[in-house]
C-alpha cells in the first residue's frame, strides 16, 4: 500500500499480491469441485466440440497472461477473472444471460450444491408417504434459506454527485472516527456493517472509484460481531481512489465471520468500479467495513443500529468542491 500523496495526482496501481490466486483465495471444497469440473469440461470441448473452441477464440479480446489455466470460453474467467484482462464482448458471450438470473454468480455452485440435495431428500420423503411426508418441511426449508441467502435483488443505485453508497447490505454496527489513517493520509471516518445469514452478501462500490491496491489476509473466523474480528479475521482490503481531482481516497474492507468463511474479490488493480457496481461478495454471516476522508464538506448520513442496502443506501456525502 502506497502511503498518501504530497500532490494532487491519479496513484500507480500496484501489482496484485502473490497470495492472491484467484478470486477466492481462501479456496474451499466447492471451489475446488469447481475447478475440477472446469479441468472436465475444458478437455470434453478440446476433444468433441473443437469447431466451438476455435470461434470462441477467434472472438475472445484481451491477453491471457496470467491466467493459470487455459481460458476457452467465459466459464473459465469466474474465478481467475483479476488475474488476466482476456474477456469476450457481450454479444459473444453464450453465458451472458446467467448475470440476469437474480441469484449472486459467484454462489450458483453452493447454490446447486447445497439446495439440490435438500429438495431431493424433501421429494423422498414426501414420496415415502405417511407418516415421514410432514418430516419434508425441514430440507425443504433449508433449501429455501439456502436459494434465499444467495439471492441477488435488483438496486436502483443514486445518481446524485457526491453520494457515498453501502458497500453491503447489513446493519450498522460503527461509526467511528480515526485520527489518522495511513492510505487516506489524515483523519478518517470508519464505518462497519454487519451481516448476518440473511443479509444479501453482494459487495457493491461506494463510488465511482479506481481499485489502486489489494490486500488479502488470512486469518481466524471469529463472530463478526466481535470488534476484533475486524482486526483478526480473514480480510479482503480494497485501497480505491477516484479517477478525478481531488482523488478522493477510500478503503473498503471484506470480512470473514464465524460461518462466512469464503471472500470474493473479483477485481484487480487499475480496474475502474462505477458506484453500486457488484464486485465481489462473502458467503454467509460477515461484517464490511467503508473508510472515508474526513474532510470539511463530508456528512454522514447513517448512525448505529441503521439498515443499509448495498448499492442503494446513502451513507455520507460529499460537498462539491470539497477538499481534504
Amino acid at each position: 500500500m502506497q502511503p498518501a500523496r504530497e500532490k494532487l495526482a491519479p496513484t500507480p496501481a500496484e501489482p496484485l499480491p502473490e497470495n492472491i490466486t484467484s478470486v477466492q483465495p481462501g479456496g474451499g471444497w466447492v471451489y475446488r469441485l469447481e475447478l475440477a469440473w472446469g479441468r472436465f469440461r475444458r478437455w470434453y470441448l478440446k476433444h468433441f466440440r473443437p469447431g466451438y473452441v476455435r470461434r470462441m477464440a477467434q472472438r475472445r479480446r484481451g491477453s491471457c497472461q496470467g491466467a493459470p489455466h487455459e481460458v476457452l470460453d467465459p466459464r473459465d474467467l469466474k474465478y481467475i477473472c483479476n488475474l488476466c484482462d482476456c474477456h469476450w464482448a457481450a454479444e459473444d458471450d453464450p453465458f451472458r444471460w446467467r448475470e440476469r438470473l437474480p441469484f449472486a454468480r459467484w454462489g450458483l455452485a453452493e447454490l446447486q450444491v447445497f439446495s439440490y440435495p435438500l429438495l431431493g431428500a424433501g421429494a423422498a420423503l414426501v414420496w415415502a408417504g405417511s407418516p415421514w411426508h410432514w418430516a419434508a418441511v425441514l430440507p425443504w426449508s433449508l433449501a429455501a434459506l439456502v436459494i434465499y441467502f444467495f439471492r441477488d435483488p435488483p438496486r436502483r443505485v443514486p445518481q446524485e454527485p457526491g453520494v457515498v453508497v453501502s458497500p453491503a447490505d447489513g446493519k450498522v454496527v460503527a461509526v467511528e472516527e480515526l485520527e489518522h489513517h495511513e492510505w487516506i493520509g489524515g483523519p478518517a471516518v470508519k464505518i462497519g456493517i454487519f451481516l448476518s445469514i440473511f443479509n444479501v452478501h453482494l459487495n457493491r462500490s461506494p463510488e465511482k472509484l479506481r481499485c489502486v491496491a489489494l490486500k488479502y489476509s488470512p486469518g481466524e473466523f471469529r463472530n463478526a460481531l466481535d470488534p476484533r474480528s475486524a482486526d483478526v479475521n480473514e480480510s479482503m482490503t480494497l485501497y480505491l481512489e477516484s479517477p478525478d481531482e481531488p482523488y478522493r481516497r477510500m478503503v473498503v474492507r471484506q470480512i470473514s465471520g464465524a460461518i462466512a468463511r469464503r471472500i470474493v474479490c473479483a477485481v484487480r488493480p487499475g480496474q475502474m468500479l462505477e458506484r453500486g457496481e457488484k464486485f465481489g461478495m462473502i458467503k454467509l454471516g460477515s461484517r464490511t467495513e467503508l473508510i472515508l476522508p474526513k474532510e470539511s464538506g463530508l456528512h454522514v448520513l447513517v448512525k448505529r443500529g441503521q439498515r443499509v442496502r448495498a448499492g442503494s443506501s446513502r451513507v455520507a456525502r460529499y460537498e462539491e468542491g470539497a477538499n481534504a
